[in-house]
């Protein structure tokens, strides 16, 4: 498996505080079957959550060499988390936030909460500059349970999907595991991921077993793999 969503960056957000749990977290990822990971720190504008990109790349850095030096065996990436925000390719030209593994490819959440009115016309101006955006985890998104047609209109547009498996787990409680198993059926879930913050929940033949009620074979190496693949070596989803 790869990991394209996760807060393993450390000390810049609410998910791991020291260089010594980033470690910890990636090696028992390492054991589970996680290959290559993008690191995927929150970007919310007027919030402490705004650690820029050369900062970001200096602690890449240094958890590569803590990597080496416990022989760890995983590979990183960086990118971000990027709240929904209308200066978002503002952000990206001043070298703000990372797009995924410096490619064409941003990951973006919505509010948790309150419908974002101004989705579609944000994610318009980034597809038209060239952005292909990746919505994260539209499975915890409230106000999409009783009408999806925000998610089927961003689809039409060419916006990726990436779920949380932890919400097949009751992470996150029913409604967000009944909802990305709606998604999931639909074909509408790009990518797996597990936006850790501090623990590692992931067991991957539980994970395939359940995964196996829902899509093919071939879609879930896409959604665990593949897609991973293209959106390091910026290719074409």
């Amino acid at each position: 498996m790869k990991d394209l969503h996760n807060h393993l960056l450390y000390g810049i957000d609410d998910g791991s505080k020291s260089l010594e749990e980033s470690i910890n977290l990636l090696k028992e990822m390492s054991i589970k079957g996680v290959k290559e990971v993008v690191l995927t720190p929150h970007y919310i504008i007027d919030s402490k959550f705004t650690s820029s990109k050369y900062q970001n790349m200096d602690l890449l850095n240094k958890l590569n060499q803590e990597l080496i030096n416990n022989n760890i065996n995983i590979k990183l990436y960086l990118g971000n988390e990027i709240y929904l925000d209308d200066k978002i390719l503002e952000y990206i030209n001043n070298n703000l936030i990372s797009t995924l593994n410096e490619s064409k490819y941003i990951l973006v959440e919505f509010p948790l909460m309150h419908y974002p009115r101004y989705a579609l016309n944000i994610f318009s101006d980034l597809i038209y500059n060239g952005y292909r955006v990746i919505l994260a985890h539209p499975e915890r998104y409230i106000y999409l349970y009783k009408d999806m047609s925000l998610l089927d209109e961003l689809k039409d547009m060419g916006v990726l999907f990436q779920g949380n498996y932890g919400s097949l787990f009751d992470e996150y409680g029913k409604y967000p595991k009944k909802m990305l198993k709606k998604l999931l059926k639909k074909n509408y879930i790009d990518f797996l991921a597990g936006d850790i913050h501090h623990h590692v929940n992931l067991d991957l033949k539980k994970l395939n077993k359940k995964l196996k009620r829902y899509i093919s074979e071939d879609k879930i190496k896409d959604i665990l793999e593949n897609n991973f693949d293209k959106v390091i070596n910026n290719e074409e989803i």
